[in-house]
């Protein structure tokens, strides 16, 4: 039976060294992927943690050609108001992920929710980046918990 992960965390990572956060999540990835059989990775597209770690699967899908990129994005134009560069991205890892599942048709805070909640759904373990105790990522990660889905915080690790 195929384990799947999901990702979620904060648009901007204020408290640790982005790129210790990154080390923090390659290492643990590549340990669900090398000890624990995880296969499939969920993220929802935003900027921030999503993007890292939407990126950081697509790097190690050269080393590990089976493990499978799943993108849960609340609405299509999600990246309306991204930056040019964010946009790019973005593109690029809807491009190359296995799948692709919008949530919702059109904006709103439900659309939001509804992603979160679908991104959880049906997975063995979430891998969150979360710093203070409000927004999406704290609702997410209380989510996980309530589905009684294992929570790992990169944050407290």
């Amino acid at each position: 039976m195929t384990k799947i992960c999901c990702f979620t965390g904060h648009r901007t990572i204020k408290n640790l060294p982005p790129i210790e956060v990154l080390n923090k999540l390659k290492k643990v990835l590549v340990d669900l992927i090398e000890n624990e059989g995880f296969c499939d990775f969920r993220t929802g597209g935003a900027i921030g943690f999503d993007t890292m770690a939407a990126l950081t699967i697509l790097e190690l899908k050269k080393k590990y050609p089976h493990i499978k990129l799943h993108l849960f994005l609340p609405y299509k134009a999600q990246d309306s108001y991204f930056t040019p560069q964010e946009k790019q991205v973005y593109h690029y890892t809807i491009a190359c992920a296995d799948s692709v599942t919008y949530t919702q048709n059109s904006f709103s805070k439900e659309a939001l929710f509804a992603r979160n909640r679908a991104l959880v759904d049906g997975t063995d373990l979430c891998v969150a980046y979360l710093e203070r105790l409000d927004g999406g990522t704290y609702y997410t990660v209380n989510y996980a918990r309530k589905q009684r889905v294992n929570t790992i915080n990169l944050f407290k690790s």
